[in-house]
């Protein structure tokens, strides 16, 4: 249902200076240190995540470089010998009961699925705020393992042959519950108590009202099992996995990551000119495969059936981040994000789903809440296409919120109040960056 009827009324200069925000964005990315890694949340998410851990070290930069290099270290440790890199590398000080599903149910210290690749964008950011000669050999160990991050994306993930990598879970896009998933998951059967033997601990520590649903969890649990069962083998996913999609977010991070390879490689000593030339068909082949100009954004597409999701998301914005994306591709996305669908032009921060849809939830996760990695995202792809303007007021509309309501992992995007999980990492460290940028 949608609950957002009337333009939002949060507060737009408000709560704590740049100063107070700097010191309590410090606090909460030093308090969720814990001995290699920071979690993004002491209590939701125990340990540490694939793509938090980019956004993370992002701020880091700015506080704790050392902290930062050690973020990605920690994570690149855990690189699978075929280059994928999990979305969850396990604490193994940290009880089974804490986290569902932990090692146990993958079978291994990690899980066996990925994350959107902002990896290399999180490194060349970091060593261009400091390229001193520890930043250098960072980078130097760094590159093989971010190339070979690449590498599997483009060998073993391209199921629809056209350039883009396929998700094989909604968990891989980050977005986990977002409408763009909801054909595809309406067609994956669900036996008839998936949950059996299993217990959410996500419910357990935040509010129901916030969470996916225990449908959305039965899907996400077959799909997870079925390619964990499969060996997590991805030469068979066109014949029997029951969840392939290719999503705009996840791909544009491909290919920007491709961009801040070429960067990287240029000072280590490697060949830049194949990163641009994958980032050129990374940029093509989103163009010609996902974006509808009726509607002026990229959709998620099924790779299985050919169909692309109805539904206007936040993810179908992101592919603004690519430099060479076209002009009239530029002009449709920041078009869409100013409608009132997104409220980008009434100087709003952006929610993650239309939000004059008519199933907007502008408190269940990535339905309707304001997420600041996404709108931290298009904030750089507005600046990138020359939309100084926009972008400055993006920022100060990310700012506002979370001086008003603090860190918290994501915004009601009528009323501003922090909901999720409290003291939330990368909302503290992209705070950071973007009081940095001012």
């Amino acid at each position: 249902m949608n609950r957002l009827n009337t333009l939002p009324t949060y507060p737009r200069h408000p709560g704590a200076t740049d100063e107070e925000l700097r010191r309590t964005a410090a606090d909460i990315l030093a308090a969720n240190w814990a001995n290699d890694h920071t979690v993004p949340s002491r209590t939701l998410y125990p340990h540490q995540w694939s793509w938090d851990a980019a956004f993370i070290s992002i701020g880091l930069a700015h506080v704790a470089p050392d902290r930062a290099w050690h973020d990605l270290r920690s994570l690149f440790t855990a690189q699978w010998p075929d280059g994928r890199v999990p979305h969850i590398v396990f604490d193994p000080g940290v009880a089974e009961c804490d986290y569902f599903p932990g090692p146990a149910y993958w079978g291994r210290p990690t899980t066996g699925i990925v994350q959107p690749p902002a990896h290399a964008i999180a490194a060349w950011e970091i060593y261009r705020r400091r390229p001193d000669e520890a930043a250098l050999r960072e980078l130097r160990w760094l590159y093989p393992r971010l190339v070979a991050q690449q590498d599997y994306l483009t060998d073993y993930r391209d199921v629809g042959g056209a350039g883009l990598s396929s998700i094989v879970h909604p968990w891989e896009s980050g977005l986990d519950n977002s409408p763009s998933w909801d054909a595809t998951l309406a067609a994956v059967p669900v036996p008839v108590d998936p949950l059996a033997g299993y217990r959410r601990r996500d419910n357990q520590v935040g509010a129901v009202d916030h969470r996916p649903t225990d449908l959305d969890y039965a899907r996400y649990i077959t799909i997870a099992s079925a390619y964990r069962d499969g060996g997590y083998r991805d030469a068979e996913l066109a014949a029997r996995h029951p969840f392939l999609v290719e999503c705009p977010a996840f791909n544009a991070l491909r290919g920007a990551a491709e961009l801040a390879l070429a960067e990287i490689a240029a000072v280590v000593g490697a060949d830049p000119a194949g990163h641009r030339d994958r980032a050129a068909a990374i940029t093509r082949a989103l163009t010609d495969r996902l974006y509808n100009p009726d509607t002026g954004m990229f959709h998620a597409r099924d790779v299985r059936t050919g169909r692309s999701s109805p539904a206007r998301c936040v993810n179908g914005l992101v592919p603004l981040i690519l430099p060479d994306l076209p002009a009239a591709q530029v002009a449709g996305v920041v078009a869409a994000a100013e409608s009132a669908r997104f409220g980008l032009a009434e100087g709003l921060a952006v929610p993650s789903y239309d939000r004059t849809a008519a199933d907007f939830d502008p408190l269940r996760y990535w339905r309707g809440p304001v997420w600041i990695n996404v709108n931290w995202l298009l904030w750089r792809g507005l600046r990138t296409h020359g939309r100084v303007e926009r972008a400055a007021t993006l920022r100060t509309a990310m700012l506002d919120l979370i001086r008003s309501a603090g860190c918290y992992e994501y915004f009601d995007p009528g009323t501003g109040e922090g909901i999720g999980a409290a003291a939330f990492s990368w909302t503290a460290a992209l705070a950071l960056d973007l009081l940095a940028e001012g």
